[in-house]
């Protein structure tokens, strides 16, 4: 078996519309119900053997409900990561028709950010910059103030730093990241992945950064719930099929199948539960219980598709 952890991530707990949560979902929607079952989902969590949580500025409620447990449970044995950079916009408001989150990568934001962020510590462990890009120029050398900003706060406070990527320039933003230095040190310590059975174009380097001490975190395991049958996608039929053969042979759900991919495939620190009930974090949760043989695990690397028409389907997604 491998020494991944599974951790629950909290961006469709810390705000009431995410684009991977089931439209069917009939949560209660006002900021103080969903408090109430965030509690409960992180309670259920730690009462199962969780002890990552994941959380981000743009998560909505995400860092200050996380915070709140925290302070009312005061378990010594947890660690949370965050990330900074993008800006929740849609302030609670269902419906919403514009852009949910903005992203900025600048030094104002990071600071303005961090200074929340600094509250969960020293639970703390990881500090991502949330979808670090090219385009995004975070990575770049006029970013200087950024970058040494982020190695202070790692010398100031032991938080490892780290960046999380999407889109379908993941390969070369981790390869320019495992590059950067602050005072002759590698600035970044941990790497949270999109990577999943559809999206696998980091594979290489990925082991590649675990050969360098770079710790890997998998988000987006489920890929935003694509791998779930569903009409619209009669091009995943195979896919379908073979995951439900799978599911059925394990006695699991089809995310489970897909969390122990991640966990086989890639063997990371820590894989992400998205779960956003207690029923989907107990089902998630069964990923620890097998493991897939190599034969499975080739048929399922083999379903992988362009990483092109990954993001762009992913692009298409709605949030309810």
């Amino acid at each position: 078996m491998t020494s991944t952890q599974i951790g629950l991530g909290m961006a469709a707990l810390g705000r009431p519309e995410y684009i991977n949560i089931n439209p069917s979902d009939q949560r209660e929607k006002s900021e103080e119900a969903f408090f109430d079952h965030s509690l409960k989902v992180l309670d259920e969590a730690y009462k199962s053997g969780v002890r990552y949580f994941d959380t981000a500025a743009s998560y909505g409620k995400g860092e200050s409900f996380l915070l709140e447990w925290h302070q009312s449970r005061n378990h010594p044995d947890v660690m949370f990561g965050s990330k900074w950079g993008y800006t929740y916009t849609a302030d609670w408001q269902l419906g919403y028709e514009g852009k949910h989150e903005i992203k900025e990568h600048s030094l104002q934001k990071l600071e303005e950010q961090w200074g929340y962020s600094q509250k969960l510590c020293p639970a703390l462990g990881i500090y991502h910059i949330h979808s670090a890009t090219l385009a995004s120029g975070v990575l770049e050398n006029e970013d200087e103030d950024v970058l040494e900003k982020l190695a202070a706060i790692k010398r100031s406070t032991g938080v490892l730093i780290g960046l999380s990527s999407s889109g379908t320039e993941q390969q070369e933003v981790l390869e320019q990241a495992m590059n950067i230095a602050v005072d002759d040190t590698p600035l970044f310590d941990t790497f949270q992945v999109t990577f999943n059975i559809l999206e696998q174009t980091t594979f290489s380097t990925l082991q590649n950064a675990k050969t360098n001490g770079v710790k890997i975190l998998i988000k987006e395991a489920m890929a935003n719930g694509r791998i779930f049958p569903n009409n619209a996608y009669p091009y995943y039929e195979k896919t379908y099929t073979y995951l439900s053969r799978l599911a059925d042979k394990y006695q699991v759900g089809i995310d489970a199948i897909a969390l122990r991919f991640c966990m086989d495939k890639i063997n990371p620190a820590y894989v992400l539960s998205g779960a956003s009930t207690i029923p989907q974090l107990t089902a998630n949760l069964k990923a620890s219980t097998f493991q897939l043989t190599q034969a499975e695990l080739d048929s399922l690397s083999k379903l992988a598709v362009a990483p092109e028409d990954y993001w762009h389907e992913r692009s298409q997604l709605k949030w309810s």
